[in-house]
């Protein structure tokens, strides 16, 4: 696929500039053996997103972004290149490496504070009960669950499981958190209060953020930079697209910014080719 340049946008974050590389794919390649030969999905991939840093991963289903994701976390073995987060090679999954899938995978007869302590108690071990229930109570109440932390998971909705998901996510302290694809089971209402859930928590921690999304408008809103995946076998980086709008966002101001459609027919432009 050749690269799509419908428009020269040159705009930089400037503040990313001064902020070290946190995650670095390098040469990064993963092949699945077939009966008919090796099935290759990406091949030598580059990425490097600097800390405090939110990007958004978009592409065709198929061309490998979750995949690319499920590496970063540690979660599907890498055939070639490595994942480094900050300067140390992953080579198994870990705390530092939090992920918020499709799905919460919530313990259902657990509560609400208790799916969250679970990995508290891993990451902590030496804090005091108190000090865990802290930081539990604390995001928990971030993502506005602070009245419902002993309702049992079983009894939640969809969307106040994945705010549970979000919360216990945050509450590890990751370099890293990773999201494939949070929203993609809520309905459209339910998406974006969780939209902004996630940015006003994000933009309190300025955790490193990688998204893994199918909606143009969900990765312009987020993220600071949309990588484009090619088409697979055989995916890279195709192109990226510089997000310049200020933060805290705000979803009106965002979507009234005169540049906005811009972005927005970019990233469509990318997609149809």
């Amino acid at each position: 696929m050749e690269q799509v340049t419908t428009k020269d946008f040159g705009q930089v974050n400037t503040w990313l500039l001064d902020q070290p590389t946190m995650l670095h794919c390098k040469d990064l390649t993963k092949v699945y053996p077939t009966p008919n030969g090796d099935y290759v999905v990406l091949e030598s991939l580059q990425l490097e997103v600097r800390k405090s840093e939110f990007i958004s991963i978009i592409g065709h289903s198929g061309c490998g972004k979750s995949t690319l994701l499920t590496m970063i976390a540690g979660l599907n073995v890498i055939s070639g290149g490595k994942v480094m987060v900050d300067d140390d090679t992953v080579t198994e999954s870990g705390p530092d490496r939090a992920v918020v899938f499709q799905s919460p995978s919530l313990l259902p007869w657990l509560t609400v504070l208790q799916n969250v302590m679970i990995g508290v108690n891993q990451v902590f071990p030496h804090a005091t009960r108190a000090q865990k229930s802290d930081i539990c109570h604390y995001y928990l109440d971030k993502v506005g669950l602070g009245s419902d932390t002993k309702k049992r998971a079983a009894d939640l909705s969809q969307g106040m499981q994945q705010r549970v998901g979000i919360a216990r996510a945050f509450a590890l302290k990751p370099k890293v958190l990773l999201l494939d694809e949070p929203f993609g089971m809520l309905d459209s209402l339910t998406r974006g209060e969780l939209q902004d859930v996630l940015l006003e928590v994000w933009h309190r921690e300025k955790i490193t953020a990688v998204m893994v999304t199918h909606d143009v408008d969900e990765s312009i809103f987020l993220a600071d930079r949309v990588i484009m995946m090619t088409s697979g076998p055989y995916a890279k980086i195709g192109d990226e697209l510089v997000i310049p709008f200020e933060r805290p966002r705000r979803r009106a101001e965002v979507l009234e910014h005169p540049e906005y459609y811009d972005y927005r027919g970019y990233l469509m432009n990318f997609l149809n080719h």
